[in-house]
């Protein structure tokens, strides 16, 4: 089973490494990964050991192999999972994740060099041969964006010289998708950009996970498979146990009631509201103001500029968005929805970026719990108690399945979810080892409207 092996990069060294390999030992990574809810557990993955401040431990491994109740198990029969030409490389930006979709797989990632010259030039070896094989690189452009980016297009050229017949670039957050649009004049469109990079570099398809907008999959010239990350999610609310009378699903922006209403029709068509945005600067958001109770009261000051429309008395706000970047927006909404007398509020992303001051806002208490995916590796020291960090690896791992069977994985559908929320786990044994969380697919956004 390969482990990963990270240097700490000292700044002595000329040269830094990531490389796979077949050593027993898993060293203490610079940032050590915060555990994910439901992530995989392997046989082979439990040899792998964790050495930190002089105490063993193991990695991310979680106790269950099961499915959630929507799971359709005769269509996942359908798949042969035919690893003869299939290799999995890994980058340096998210190993982790990595990991877990080759252990979902039952297989082991694809050996690569991967070295940081003193200069900062990035240099990759592939470390076995890709020959006619279907080869896929996981490799999120997370911040730091630019040198992941850089990564990932150097990644793809040596496959490519290497003679790979296919080249899948996973990308679980695809950075730059933000930039999908001018705005004012004279601007870039860096999304159109990075997604001509990805193709000029050679790579035959790509897999996104919950795109910032759906137009950015016009922007590749080749073949663009999205999932979403909302199921993992929806079944993890599913445990707890909400009543449906007391739910109410809130979109922090008027641009995100689309992904909200999609996510509250799944639970079984959840009233909606909405946080109407104005901004007048990146990452600077206000909204339409209001007459505050008191003119006295500083809090209602800052609360003046928001403007809430539903009803959220008495109810539990589940806010959905598809990342958290510095978390301004969904920290005032959250602060509106309690002022409008929220009962709890939960917030719900895909993509956590956290950009200072994103853990202050989010650990402030105004959420009961913050929910993300493990898209983006959050370190330890980002870690507080409303955190809780759910894993894709199932849901990226069963859609390469698909996508190198040739088969479809958009017919893995849910049906909506009923008070209570509640969903009794499926077992399922085959080629994969498998976890908790659910590998439901959605292929586009209109099977979520």
């Amino acid at each position: 089973m390969a482990s990963l092996l990270r240097c700490p990069c000292p700044m002595s060294s000329n040269i830094c490494h990531f490389s796979l390999n077949n050593s027993n030992v898993l060293p203490s990574l610079p940032h050590r990964q915060v555990p994910a809810r439901n992530p995989i557990r392997c046989n082979l993955a439990e040899q792998l050991k964790v050495v930190e401040n002089g105490k063993p431990s193991s990695p991310a491994i979680g106790m269950e192999q099961s499915f959630p109740s929507f799971m359709a198990s005769k269509q996942l029969g359908s798949v042969n999972r035919n690893d003869t030409r299939l290799r999995i490389f890994s980058g340096t930006a998210n190993p982790a994740l990595a990991q877990e979709i080759a252990c979902y797989m039952g297989l082991e990632l694809g050996k690569i060099k991967i070295k940081r010259f003193a200069d900062g030039e990035i240099y990759v070896q592939l470390q076995e041969s890709v020959r006619g094989c279907d080869v896929y690189l996981v490799q999120p452009t997370c911040p730091p964006a630019n040198e992941n980016l850089m990564e990932l297009l150097i990644m793809i050229d040596a496959c490519r010289r290497a003679s790979a017949k296919n080249i899948t670039a996973v990308i679980p957050y695809f950075g730059y998708a933000r930039a999908d649009r001018k705005t004012q004049g004279r601007e870039s469109i860096a999304a159109k950009l990075v997604a001509n990079l990805i193709t000029e570099a050679g790579a035959n398809r790509v897999l996104a996970c919950d795109l910032h907008s759906g137009q950015s999959m016009g922007y590749f010239d080749i073949p663009v498979d999205q999932v979403y990350g909302q199921p993992v999610i929806l079944d993890y609310l599913a445990s707890k146990t909400i009543c449906f009378d007391d739910l109410v699903v809130v979109s922090p922006d008027v641009g995100g009631v689309a992904r909200a209403r999609a996510f509250a029709k799944k639970l079984s068509d959840a009233p909606l509201a909405i946080v109407d945005k104005r901004r007048h600067a990146h990452n600077v958001a206000e909204v339409n103001p209001r007459t505050p109770s008191s003119a006295s009261d500083e809090n209602s000051k800052e609360l003046q500029v928001m403007n809430l429309i539903g009803d959220v008395r008495g109810k539990v706000a589940v806010m959905v968005d598809d990342m958290i970047d510095t978390a301004g927006t969904i920290a005032k909404g959250a602060a509106l929805l309690h002022q409008e007398g929220a009962r709890e509020v939960y917030a719900c992303s895909t993509h956590a970026v956290f950009s200072p001051p994103a853990i202050e806002r989010l650990s402030s208490g105004l959420f009961q719990e913050v929910i993300i995916t493990n898209t983006i590796p959050v370190s330890e020291k980002n870690y507080f108690p409303q955190l809780t960090v759910l894993s894709v690896a199932n849901l990226l791992g069963e859609t390469i399945w698909r996508v190198h069977d040739d088969c479809s994985h958009g017919n893995l559908n849910p049906p909506p979810l009923s008070p209570p929320f509640l969903s009794e786990p499926r077992s399922r044994r085959g080629k994969g080892r498998l976890a908790s969380s659910p590998t439901l697919l959605w292929e586009s956004i209109d099977e979520l409207k």
